[in-house]
């Protein structure tokens, strides 16, 4: 009986219960865009980093993690000091670079053959530098560009032409010859990381701990790849967890607002209606119930709603720009459902207590 009431009361102001559903809609689809952006930005980069193939990574001393926050401090030749240890069978420079233009990346100076030798690329389409003003770019830019083999390209502030496109997965998505990039940057003999990669990966502690013995280079960063992997999280990253606490908070703030006005409207106008209910015997716990079961009800209607409407524009996304992957994961989607009906909940506690505290008399004669 108290189901089909609250279903008539919902159904009775349908602008209403349609602005309130589509509040908790938002506010599910800003949690779960915003968020997923950001997790599937920060899961496309250690899926990248892993594709490399190295064993070890080896930076210079107090650096970041953060690929590309370094530009190039290190000389090329501790390459060759990394190669004559033990379990050592490729050392690749790379020159990690960031990039603004347009929009934030990393761009990688590489020397190809090494870097090749960590895992070859797999060439969609065209092949490797064949002059020093030749880049490549993976699938997924080339894509979202709509670039081909042979098209120019401007990186940093350079025109580049497309000699092959690779399957993504590699690190960066532009690849130029390590020389050029030491010119354009200014660093000539030098490179930002180098990736190791060994006879066996069960060695890479070893190999960590003998780098860090050779003389000169106790305090350079020095991981095993998985290590290097493991830290990169949300946690890891400055700012990345206050800016999506930020997130969810304006979200929360959101469904607040909207359910308490909707409700707290609802409350005054059916002040008569509590009243006959009370007359007819029924407890303030009955009213309060009902008008927090009408909000959970709200609530879970603007949640499937955003749940769909965050499905619909990730394959969107997807489909248009490649390039920014989307996670929506079952554990997000259940924090979001919670947070949602959490918030609403909240935004009801006062007009749900308002209406539990009106006289039967005063609303009875309420006009």
């Amino acid at each position: 009986m108290m189901n089909r009431m609250i279903v008539a009361n919902l159904v009775h102001r349908p602008i209403r219960s349609l602005i309130s559903i589509v509040a908790i809609a938002l506010e599910v689809t800003l949690i779960l865009l915003i968020v997923g952006l950001s997790v599937g930005m920060l899961n496309d980069a250690r899926q990248r980093q892993a594709g490399i193939g190295a064993d070890v990574i080896v930076q210079p001393p107090n650096t970041s993690f953060m690929a590309g926050v370094s530009n190039a401090p290190m000389s090329v030749k501790v390459g060759a000091i990394l190669e004559k240890l033990p379990h050592v069978s490729v050392v690749a420079p790379v020159i990690w670079q960031l990039s603004t233009a347009g929009n934030l990346e990393v761009i990688y100076g590489i020397d190809l053959k090494s870097f090749e030798a960590l895992v070859p690329f797999r060439f969609v389409d065209g092949g490797g530098f064949h002059g020093p003003d030749d880049c490549l770019i993976d699938d997924y830019l080339a894509q979202s560009r709509h670039v081909k083999v042979g098209d120019t390209l401007a990186i940093l502030n350079h025109n580049f032409r497309v000699a092959g496109i690779v399957e993504h997965g590699r690190g960066a998505r532009k690849f130029i010859p390590m020389a050029t990039l030491q010119d354009l940057i200014g660093s000539a003999g030098k490179a930002s990381v180098f990736y190791v990669k060994l006879d066996d990966p069960a060695n890479a502690d070893a190999v960590v701990q003998a780098v860090k013995n050779v003389p000169g280079m106790q305090n350079y960063s020095v991981r095993s790849m998985r290590e290097y992997l493991s830290m990169m999280t949300t946690t890891s990253y400055p700012g990345l967890s206050t800016f999506i606490n930020v997130v969810i908070g304006i979200s929360v703030i959101i469904g607040f607002i909207v359910i308490f006005q909707a409700m707290y409207t609802a409350v005054m106008e059916r002040t008569r209606e509590i009243g006959i209910l009370k007359s007819m015997g029924a407890s303030k716990l009955y009213i309060v119930n009902v008008i927090l079961r009408e909000t959970v009800l709200l609530a879970i209607g603007g949640i499937v709603v955003g749940v769909a409407v965050s499905l619909v524009a990730r394959l969107g996304l997807h489909s248009r720009l490649p390039t920014l992957p989307v996670v929506v994961t079952g554990e997000w989607i259940v924090r979001a459902t919670v947070i949602a009906i959490v918030g609403a909940i909240l935004g009801a506690i006062y007009p749900a207590y308002k209406a539990a505290q009106k006289d039967p008399i005063d609303a009875l004669a309420y006009e």
